[in-house]
């Protein structure tokens, strides 16, 4: 697996259609949140932390055919459209295969609620 040093070193590597992806999604993360993303296990993730992975928030991670777009507590955000799909431990994402996949409000909505429970969250349940 190749490692990257920042979040732009691999988007850069992704193809131009999870590039195309990406680049509409990551403005709306680093508008709603205060950290800036870093690359941990190999991809970005976006912390409230003093470091990658302290008080994780959310992530995205590139697969052949889409981008997942995760959230670290999303099993505990009240989805009433249905697309969070639950994941590993208290984790939910969505699979996103277009830039029109990407719902704004929605996923802003997503990451006010998903930084108010990290923010919430006792030091030990945050990583």
């Amino acid at each position: 697996m190749p490692k990257f040093a920042t979040v732009e070193d691999y988007v850069a590597s992704l193809p131009a259609a999870q590039r195309e992806i990406t680049d509409a999604l990551l403005p709306l993360v680093e508008d709603a949140l205060p950290a800036s993303g870093a690359v941990w296990h190999g991809h970005p993730v976006w912390s409230l932390g003093g470091a990658p992975g302290k008080s994780p928030v959310c992530y995205l991670k590139a697969y052949a055919s889409y981008v997942t777009f995760g959230l670290w507590r999303g099993q505990e955000i009240a989805d009433p459209s249905g697309r969070l799909e639950p994941g590993a431990r208290a984790m939910a994402g969505v699979k996103l295969r277009s830039a029109a996949d990407i719902d704004p409000e929605l996923f802003a909505a997503w990451l006010r609620l998903a930084q108010e429970l990290q923010a919430s969250a006792p030091a030990a349940a945050t990583a």
